[in-house]
């Protein structure tokens, strides 16, 4: 009887050992390898980069493979007609390298042009919300730096793909069918995406003969042909049907540029974000202000904790609307926003116990879209987007390419004064960013992808991580608020917050349109971790997405001849 007592004692003291592990708020395990890991929200993506990971590729290797795939599976949200922003890490060196490769207006689509067509604001769709695509040079800067595997290697896992087509993914059939009105105003891409005249359902094959075609020549004859060769023409013969005022030059000249990372301190760790035209400094401005409170003790989705993070992006998104633009085409207040004294004189605005519906930009003294991050066998991290802007951007598909052209440019603005205000050869505003955080042996690649809702994502990860001490993949998965269309004191807000703070919240002001538990509209994100004292990575992938954070096989590795 003694014996089975003391065996019941120690199951029950092993039992609640293991208790913390089993009884958690997030439904998937962080991956932990010795070897590379890609993290995409679509499945074969994410195998895609692995298995060039395998082969010896590097984490850039791994990356192009990977979004060569998203062209194919998520063609609504990334493609060969969008841009790409990246940051890459290097283990040895301890370095950050920025990559801009966002493209800029056809030189001739100018405010005065839109307004001798009678236009007014903006477009959202169609030709003239056109702007050169980046993304195609944007791999190709990357491959030239760090790339080991050849060049065409690269895409043959997105070529096959293509060819023989790819299952629909469940929330990628939904986004697609919230795109069905604006494919159906062009003829091409009712002919490319509308296959029988119907968005694909769930599982449907979906084969797309002509972006094979479009990656086969890319594959074959490298980034010259996107610009210069036969798939510029294709793009400028589109443009011309359609009214639209690209030019071969504008293409030709196009390049992306080698940017400096910005950052901030926020506690302990560093964090960084790359500079306008995008906007990362939304997410620094925000974690300075949020920087002033402490952490809830009650939680991150606590009234308290909540109501700081909202009213924190509130003020940072007004100063982000307010000054951000084309640092080639005005002086961007960067150091100026991103200053501890600043942040301290924003921070006084909020008011703990009521919403501000108002918010006006401070003084100043004297985008659908796709992220993935990838790290490889030697820590090497590149946190990585690209993206479309709207659901399959402008609405217009190349003629023969099988890819849609971005609508970037409906982010400019018809205001001459505006630091985001139109005109040719400038880059406009961007909500595309990749992140990077670190401290001591700690090096986080992560992103949240989902237009303004970038910034207040990645500030709330970084909160998540930093104040609540969570691991990558519970970071991503906890509850998160995001930006309404309506601006002021609308918030979108998971259902996963409790009901009590929700209701606090509301007292407070907030209008907060619930959403279900794991809502796409709060963001999808990705994130790798490098520990440089362990040599170990961890991978996150973000359960409002499709996708996985897929380790690469250490037997692939041997059969390689590879440790």
């Amino acid at each position: 009887m003694r014996k089975i007592k003391s065996a019941f004692v120690f199951l029950a003291f092993a039992f609640a050992v293991c208790l913390p592990a089993q009884d958690r708020s997030y439904g998937r395990s962080v991956v932990a390898t010795q070897y590379g890991i890609v993290a995409t929200s679509y499945l074969q993506a994410s195998l895609a980069g692995a298995r060039m990971l395998e082969r010896g590729g590097s984490a850039i290797d791994a990356a192009i493979a990977a979004n060569a795939v998203l062209n194919v599976g998520e063609p609504m949200t990334n493609g060969m007609g969008g841009d790409l922003f990246a940051i890459y890490w290097d283990a040895k060196t301890g370095k950050l390298y920025g990559l801009n490769a966002s493209g800029w207006a056809p030189k001739a689509l100018t405010i005065e042009h839109l307004r001798a067509k009678g236009v007014t604001e903006m477009p959202q769709f169609g030709i003239d919300s056109v702007t050169v695509p980046g993304a195609v040079d944007g791999w190709a800067k990357l491959h030239a730096r760090w790339g080991k595997l050849p060049w065409r290697d690269l895409f043959d896992p997105a070529i096959f793909y293509a060819d023989h087509g790819l299952p629909v993914a469940e929330v990628i059939h939904d986004y697609w069918k919230g795109a069905e009105s604006n494919l159906e105003s062009n003829p091409e891409s009712r002919r490319v995406f509308l296959p029988d005249g119907n968005v694909p359902e769930f599982g449907q094959v979906f084969r797309n003969p002509d972006v094979a075609r479009a990656l086969t020549l890319v594959a074959n004859q490298g980034e010259s042909v996107f610009y210069k060769g036969e798939i510029a023409q294709a793009i400028l013969k589109t443009s011309n049907a359609l009214g639209g005022t690209m030019t071969a030059d504008d293409l030709a000249q196009y390049s992306a540029e080698w940017v400096e990372p910005i950052s901030t301190t926020y506690r302990d760790w560093t964090v960084y974000e790359l500079p306008p035209n995008g906007d990362g400094m939304a997410a620094l401005e925000m974690l300075n202000i949020m920087e002033r409170f402490p952490p809830d003790p009650a939680g991150p989705h606590s009234p308290g904790e909540m109501h700081t993070r909202i009213e924190a992006m509130k003020l940072a998104y007004a100063d982000v609307k307010a000054y951000d633009g084309d640092p080639r085409f005005g002086k961007i207040p960067v150091a100026q926003l991103l200053s501890k004294d600043y942040a301290a004189q924003r921070a006084k605005l909020i008011d703990p116990e009521k919403a501000n519906c108002t918010v006006a930009p401070g003084a100043l003294p004297s985008s659908d879209t796709t992220y993935f991050s990838v790290v490889d066998r030697e820590g090497n991290i590149l946190s990585i987007i690209q993206s479309n802007y709207e659901s399959f951007g402008s609405g217009i598909t190349v003629d023969g390419m099988g890819f849609a052209l971005q609508d970037r440019g409906g982010l400019f603005r018809l205001d001459p004064k505006s630091p985001d205000a139109l005109a040719g050869r400038k880059r406009p505003f961007h909500t595309i960013i990749p992140a990077f955080m670190q401290r001591g042996d700690e090096h986080i690649g992560f992103g949240i992808m989902g237009g303004m809702n970038q910034p207040l994502a990645h500030a709330q990860f970084v909160s998540n991580v930093v104040d609540y001490h969570m691991n990558i993949q519970a970071a991503l998965s906890e509850p998160r608020f995001t930006v309404s269309s309506k601006l002021g004191c609308n918030i979108l807000i998971e259902s996963r917050v409790t009901p009590a703070t929700i209701d606090a919240l509301a007292k407070m002001g907030h209008e907060l349109q619930v959403r279900k538990e794991y809502s796409a509209t709060m963001g999808r994100g990705q994130a790798v971790l490098h520990n440089s004292s362990t040599g170990i990575n961890f991978g996150a992938s973000d359960p409002r997405a499709d996708g996985a954070a897929i380790p690469e096989s250490p037997r692939s590795l041997n059969s390689q001849g590879n440790p």
